[in-house]
């Protein structure tokens, strides 16, 4: 093969690793499309490369096969309406965001959304109001929006035309979204659910949390490629209540989409749809078992003590009740090594995680991953934990930083942006205006927002990340970023 291929050659290669994947996307490879038999599809992948032809119907005015692979959504989520994404969530979230705000409107949002809310604030010059989620204080990490801070926001902020929240959240947390839609229709708005991390949810009835779906959110957007069997890119939006003009939402999905949507993409949502009809039942069980068999093996294996009270390190996996969604498994890494240095071991092993930041390391499980993968970590994390380990993988007690992003010291409002934006190294940023987002990637959540001051904390952790080889959105080549001016 050429070796200017450069993207196609790392593929495959990869593809030949036969690496064991515990990130997205959800099908992990192959087997599940050849186990019921759309192994031709696989075959003859390129010559289903189409545009909008006769008979291929049309994404935006569906009224023949893309309708009814949207009906079978419909009728899988239990919703009035659902649209086939191809710009994956983030074109959802915005086109919601957009259908349901008024430009120059407020919108409650959690501080730890997606960067894909920020943009959409941007784009129709939206004020942001920030709903603050919970510290999960054994982890470090971040956990449920309240329904209180949600009401707080409501109360405070009458002029409010909606709510949005991920849940799950990045490590599986979930929020009370029944209690919450019942709050937020109280008082007359829209609850729009980022439920990226949660498109299985629905399927899934053992140990898992309640769907957004059946909670009584208005809108719900599912990330289909992350944990069930579409292809990259793919979502599905679900329309769930009368209370939002569905014609406005397809006219703002038309003009955030691609107007070539892929029908590779649409294809691999058509299949995905016809195994969960088919086949779900089956693999949401298997799943389930997977999942139960690494929770009973592990826990028996680590010591669950918490490492920085017991003084002995080990690993530790984060175990959650009844809001927590098990299917992302959570290592805390307690004081043995850094999360980096455990997934620089896993990778070793043939084992590719989600994502790591300070002492956390999640793994992504999917609808695609069999026994034997779940065997493998298990049997890597034991090596690991009982000290068969790469040099260089030993920290000592207390040298592991905690996930924890550095607080927000202030909230801005919009019109508080700098009009003028110029680029300085990061290093010199304290004290300035954030003018562009600086979201850690993953997960995607912007660590400093447009209109928030820079401060020393940040600063510290952002390079800390950069060091540990994390990529960092809004840090350039050169290490700036962009910023307006200092307060007077």
């Amino acid at each position: 093969m050429s070796k200017e291929l450069r993207i196609t050659e790392f593929l495959l290669q990869h593809a030949d690793s036969r690496a064991v994947s515990f990130h997205t996307p959800g099908h992990k490879g192959s087997h599940l499309y050849r186990r019921f038999g759309y192994t031709e599809f696989l075959d003859k992948i390129m010559d289903c490369d189409l545009t909008e032809i006769c008979g291929s119907d049309n994404l935006f005015q569906a009224e023949g096969i893309i309708k009814a692979v949207q009906d079978k959504y419909r009728g899988l989520y239990g919703v009035s309406h659902s649209y086939l994404l191809v710009n994956g969530t983030s074109g959802g979230i915005i086109a919601s965001i957009l259908a349901t705000v008024p430009a120059g409107g407020q919108l409650i949002m959690a501080r730890n959304s997606h960067k894909s809310i920020f943009n959409a604030l941007t784009l129709a010059g939206i004020q942001p109001v920030y709903a603050f989620p919970e510290l999960v204080e054994e982890y470090g990490i971040s956990g449920e929006i309240s329904c209180s801070e949600i009401e707080r926001c409501l109360i405070e902020n009458p002029r409010a035309s909606a709510v949005i929240l991920p849940s799950p959240n990045y490590y599986g947390v979930c929020s009370d979204i029944a209690a919450i839609a019942e709050t937020v229709h109280k008082y007359g708005k829209i609850l729009i659910v980022d439920q990226a991390h949660g498109a299985h949810l629905k399927f899934i009835e053992k140990g898992m949390p309640q769907a957004a779906e059946d909670a009584g959110a208005d809108i719900v957007i599912n990330s289909t490629h992350k944990t069930l069997a579409s292809f990259t890119q793919s979502a599905v939006l679900n329309l769930n209540s009368g209370r939002v003009d569905r014609y406005t939402l397809e006219d703002k999905l038309q003009c955030i989409q691609s107007t070539s949507p892929s029908y590779l993409l649409m294809a691999s949502l058509d299949i995905n749809a016809s195994i969960l009809e088919n086949h779900g039942k089956i693999l949401m069980e298997e799943w389930a078992e997977n999942l139960d068999f690494f929770y009973s093996e592990a826990l028996k294996a680590f010591d669950q003590t918490d490492s920085r009270q017991s003084g002995k390190p080990g690993l530790k996996l984060m175990t959650g009740s009844g809001n927590f969604d098990r299917s992302k498994i959570n290592i805390d890494t307690g004081g043995l090594m850094t999360a980096a240095q455990l997934e620089a071991s896993l990778i070793e092993q043939g084992i590719f995680p989600e994502f790591t930041t300070g002492n956390i390391l999640m793994l992504m499980t999917g609808m695609g991953n069999r026994k034997q993968d779940y065997e493998k970590l298990l049997s890597a994390l034991i090596k690991t934990n009982h000290g068969d380990r790469p040099r260089g993988c030993f920290c000592t007690q207390g040298d592991t930083p905690l996930a924890k992003v550095p607080p927000l010291k202030r909230q801005m409002q919009l019109f508080d942006l700098p009009k003028s934006r110029i680029r300085v190294p990061l290093e010199e940023a304290e004290g300035l205006i954030c003018a562009s987002p600086i979201s850690p990637y993953p997960p995607g959540i912007p660590l400093v927002c447009p209109g928030e001051k820079i401060d020393a904390d940040t600063i510290a952790y952002i390079k800390a990340l950069r060091d540990a080889g994390k990529d960092v959105i809004g840090v350039n080549e050169k290490g700036e970023v962009t910023v307006g001016q200092p307060y007077l």
